[in-house]
């Protein structure tokens, strides 16, 4: 096997100490944000009333805004749908009014501003249903991740699978955490591009693993930080190659998209960052941190019987 010259292998875990408490420190930052700010939650989970309006010309949003508040909708959260004349607005759960006849009465209000707008599609989420969907996707995620543990473990070393869990666990984390820090909507979407972040980023995470066991096994130097540079190096081009070719399709869904999508291309974009670098920096450095060693990814040899005997002159 050629080994890359010493000059050409990036020292990556040379600054391990550095990234792990930066990585310490965002985690410390998300889990604040989402204790004491909490999650701005969609009507996916905290159910209520979705309507989608058509206006004959662009929406003033702040005259939607105030003119909705002072008919008797105050809480109604009011954004561009597509284009600057479709609007949708979702209203808390109101538990003595039905659906149709709120988007009848949302509609009314809304002919103050335009009298020409329409009402496109309603869509009612109850609050139980809402709950039901927190916990089923709370329990999607952590079931990934407990699956990924086992296979890590048993395709690898067990030391690698608990890196691969935890560097899974701080994109998650860091991601939520910045939903919750900027106020954006969390909803089954957001959900799914969570679940994609832990795909791409667990790819990652195995392509680097089988490098290292490879090197380990391959390359005649004791030194462990050095075999792990040495695989990190090699596996960079392709980790590069593949971050900015997904990064360009996520940046013209964020652009083109529409606001359908655009909180799952935001999640995607800041998850693909995060993914790439917690698979070069948090999956090695806590197999390193857990005494991941040249000799665990030998393969022990077995002894042939009659070995000995033929052995024997």
């Amino acid at each position: 096997m050629q080994l890359l010259r010493i000059k050409d292998t990036i020292r990556f875990m040379a600054a391990r100490k550095v990234s792990m408490a930066f990585s310490a420190l965002l985690i410390l930052a998300s889990v604040f944000s989402l204790a004491y700010k909490g999650m701005n939650m969609g009507l996916d989970f905290t159910g209520g009333t979705a309507v989608e309006v058509g206006f004959s010309q662009p929406a003033d949003l702040p005259k939607v805004r105030s003119t909705l508040a002072e008919n008797g909708f105050p809480d109604a959260s009011v954004t561009l749908f597509g284009s600057s004349q479709d609007v949708l607005v979702r209203l808390a759960p109101r538990d003595d009014v039905k659906a149709e006849i709120l988007g009848n009465q949302l509609v009314d209000a809304l002919k103050q501003v335009d009298s020409n707008v329409e009402m496109r599609r309603i869509e009612f989420v109850g609050p139980s249903v809402g709950e039901d969907l927190k916990e089923q996707g709370g329990l999607a995620m952590l079931t990934a991740l407990l699956c990924i543990l086992i296979y890590v473990a048993f395709r690898f070393e067990w030391r690698f699978a608990v890196g691969a869990v935890a560097a899974l666990f701080h994109d998650v984390i860091l991601t939520m955490g910045l939903f919750s820090l900027l106020g954006l909507e969390f909803d089954l979407t957001i959900l799914a591009a969570i679940l994609a972040v832990i795909g791409y980023s667990l790819n990652d995470t195995i392509v680097v693993s089988d490098r290292i066991r490879e090197n380990f096994r391959k390359v005649r130097i004791d030194d462990t930080l050095e075999i792990i540079d040495i695989s990190l190096t090699q596996t960079l081009n392709r980790t590069l190659v593949t971050s900015i070719t997904t990064i360009l399709v996520l940046v013209a869904l964020f652009v083109w998209g529409g606001q359908t999508i655009h909180g799952f291309a935001t999640a995607l974009l800041f998850g693909v960052f995060i993914g790439t670098y917690s698979s070069v920096y948090v999956a090695s450095s806590v197999a390193v941190a857990m005494g991941v060693s040249k000799e665990d990814l030998i393969p022990v040899e077995v002894e042939k019987e009659g070995a000995d005997l033929d052995a024997m002159p």
